[in-house]
């Protein structure tokens, strides 16, 4: 890939990760629109670090805080074990799934495409119904809940579902109004890209070369800076304007893919 392609991609990665769009698409998507990839679909995945840490770096100050309330508040503790139940399904059925996830869903534009448009069409729905909600603060969601929430974000390795989406409308659909469910999203976030990281480096460091990390790195770094900027205002704008917007983004960007793998094949 050439210095501008890898920039361009992980600033995308950076401005999609935590928004209902999938990031994981649009990256596929572009790679094939450009003609470039990765060994092993590894550079996807592994610049989401930028990702990670722009959500860290945005939340640390409310993460400093549980860390100093978890040792003796049990609102704190019960809100960590939520988080961490939420991630587990993600983390047994990614394991276990991995290869098909990389090899087959990643090389099928047609799913991604079509998942776009079926996603789109969900949000659609669900930000049309009449919810009354029963959480109002991100801490107030229990571990049973956090469980369905969590089995929704494995639709998400599906490519084109989105995470983010995923868990958003599991988490109204459970009770929680717009913001608080966006902003468990992005708590979840923290472990379960951590996790795919992890694993995906485990398994792929082999077919890494020089440049692959180099390309690593500089994606890693713009998806940081455009990441950050997404965080800061992303749960203000769910909050406010809803899902549609982004629904209305998934049926055009799947709708002219589709178009586009009928036209050129």
């Amino acid at each position: 890939m050439d210095t501008w392609q890898v920039i361009f991609l992980g600033w995308l990665e950076g401005l999609t990760e935590y928004l209902p769009v999938s990031s994981t698409g649009h990256l596929l998507l572009v790679e094939r629109l450009l003609g470039v990839s990765s060994p092993g679909r590894t550079f996807e995945v592994l610049i989401q670090l930028g990702a990670i840490l722009a959500l860290l770096t945005v939340y640390s100050a409310k993460l400093l805080q549980l860390a100093r309330d978890l040792p003796r508040d049990p609102k704190t503790q019960r809100f960590v074990l939520a988080v961490l139940i939420a991630f587990l399904p993600a983390a047994v059925i990614g394991a276990a799934a991995h290869d098909i996830i990389k090899n087959v869903l990643f090389e099928s534009p047609v799913i991604i495409c079509l998942s776009l448009v079926i996603g789109g069409i969900v949000l659609l729905i669900v930000d049309r119904m009449n919810f009354s909600p029963r959480y109002h603060d991100v801490m107030d969601i229990p571990p049973s809940t956090a469980l369905i929430i969590g089995f929704c974000q494995c639709l998400a390795m599906i490519p084109g579902v989105s995470r983010s989406g995923s868990t958003i409308v599991g988490g109204m659909l459970v009770g929680a109004d717009k913001r608080t469910a966006a902003e468990f999203s992005f708590f979840l976030a923290m472990p379960t890209m951590s996790g795919a990281f992890a694993y995906d480096l485990y398994k792929n460091w082999s077919v890494l070369g020089v440049g692959d990390v180099q390309h690593i790195v500089l994606g890693f770094l713009a998806a940081f800076v455009t990441g950050v900027i997404v965080v800061r205002y992303a749960l203000d704008f769910i909050a406010s304007r809803g899902l549609s917007f982004f629904g209305w983004w998934r049926l055009l960007v799947g709708g002219i893919g589709l178009g586009a793998l009928a036209v050129l094949h």
